[in-house]
């Protein structure tokens, strides 16, 4: 094995891709295995991130969404499993492989989306999302968001269950679009 990439060989990197496989395969147990662990974040809201996860895929699923809306709706804010405060971009980098370019821009920009529902409370301009208005992807966001993400917040809905979903995850993060 080579101690420089400079010196490495066709041989090497054989090696490195089969034994990079099946880390790459398991992809969609990792994104479940994020999910799971909204369940013990409630962040103040009223119900957990887990819940509200759930609330906002089966709302877009009762909608009629798309498949991919439906996984984006579930998995938008995973990335609070690791940082709060820019947990769309960091969802959005996850996902980036295994998603379409407008999936990825409306989970990357939703909390400038979501400003319009609570942002003034905090001082910050309401109007971010009209930064984005020309994008291709624009009413995807406002549909994700202002149906489905912000209202998504009831400790009393019934929502799907997460196996319910689990067909949905691997089928988008069976393998990225570049393997």
């Amino acid at each position: 094995m080579f101690k420089r990439m400079d010196q490495s060989s066709k041989e090497d990197w054989d090696h490195i891709y089969n034994e990079h496989l099946p880390h790459v395969l398991d992809m969609p147990n990792r994104i479940i295995s994020m999910l799971k662990q909204l369940e013990g974040l409630t962040l103040g809201f009223g119900t957990n991130q887990l819940h509200h996860a759930l609330q906002t895929a089966t709302m877009a699923r009762k909608a009629g969404a798309s498949d991919e809306m439906v996984l984006i709706s579930l998995i938008h804010d995973m990335g609070k499993v690791i940082n709060v405060p820019n947990h769309g971009q960091i969802c959005a980098e996850i996902i980036k492989p295994y998603v379409s370019s407008d999936a990825y821009y409306v989970i990357k920009t939703h909390q400038d989306f979501q400003g319009e529902h609570y942002y003034h409370y905090q001082g910050k301009p309401r109007d971010l999302r009209k930064q984005y208005v020309n994008e291709p992807w624009y009413e995807k966001a406002i549909e994700f968001t202002d149906k489905w993400d912000q209202a998504a917040f009831d400790p009393e809905y019934k929502t799907d269950s997460l196996e319910s979903f689990e067909p949905l995850i691997k089928k988008f993060f069976e393998a990225p679009n570049f393997v």
